[in-house]
């Protein structure tokens, strides 16, 4: 058997919202938006396990690099 023939494994969004930290709605939210892939089963959504790590790599890693931060090296702040 090759590693194409096996199955996808899937989340409910109840697991995926516990692993992320979020709430059920906002994971919906993600889904419809089109922000996190999903499969639909009936009347309940699965969500790839590889599109969870997918948007977690991406979500992890800034646009620009520039984290908007002006202060020089070791600048504390004021004092």
């Amino acid at each position: 058997m090759s590693i194409a023939n096996l199955p996808t494994a899937y989340l409910t969004i109840a697991e995926v919202a516990a692993a992320m930290r979020l709430s059920r709605m906002t994971v919906y939210r993600m889904v419809r938006a089109g922000t996190l892939a999903a499969d639909r089963f009936g009347k309940s959504y699965r969500v790839p396990e590889s599109a969870v790590e997918e948007y977690i790599r991406q979500a992890g890693t800034p646009a620009t690099g520039d984290t908007g931060d002006t202060r020089a090296a070791g600048d504390v702040g004021p004092g």
